[in-house]
């Protein structure tokens, strides 16, 4: 399954490949801010507890689709 995401990547023109490598980078970001906002206890951010433990979860879950996204569409 790796070496056939990196045949693809090899096979990909410059512009798909810095696609590819934003769309991994905005991922990344969605993931690590959702992390932050469940992990940071004081956060500068006035919000209860529980709503900011269900922003970072539906963060990273939308992290999630769009990696999904991502790999699915660089299969094709």
């Amino acid at each position: 399954m790796f070496k056939n995401f990196i045949k693809n990547f090899q096979e990909k023109s410059p512009k798909e490949r810095f696609l590819l490598v934003i769309g991994l980078t905005v991922f990344l970001a969605y993931f690590v801010l959702g992390l932050i906002f469940i992990l940071w206890k004081t956060m500068p951010v006035n919000m209860e507890l529980r709503y900011r433990i269900a922003f970072g979860l539906l963060l990273i879950v939308y992290s999630f689709i769009r990696f999904f996204r991502i790999f699915n569409s660089n299969n094709e």
